[in-house]
């Protein structure tokens, strides 16, 4: 009985770790991405040269 405990403890304390390292890395990929955002935002359209969907036709 005390193996069954300590084996689902073990397992859960990973699986939280899990969830608490994902949503980590999305708040720093979300924080990048607003970083690069802003640093495109400060003049003109916002679109780097060549950047824009419609440079392509």
């Amino acid at each position: 009985m005390i193996e069954i405990v300590f084996f689902y403890a073990i397992a859960l304390g990973f699986g939280i770790y899990q969830i608490w390292s994902v949503n980590r890395e999305i708040k720093k990929d979300r924080a990048a991405k607003a970083a690069a955002d802003n640093e495109t935002s400060g003049t003109g359209s916002g679109h780097a040269e060549g950047k824009h969907e419609l440079d392509d036709r």
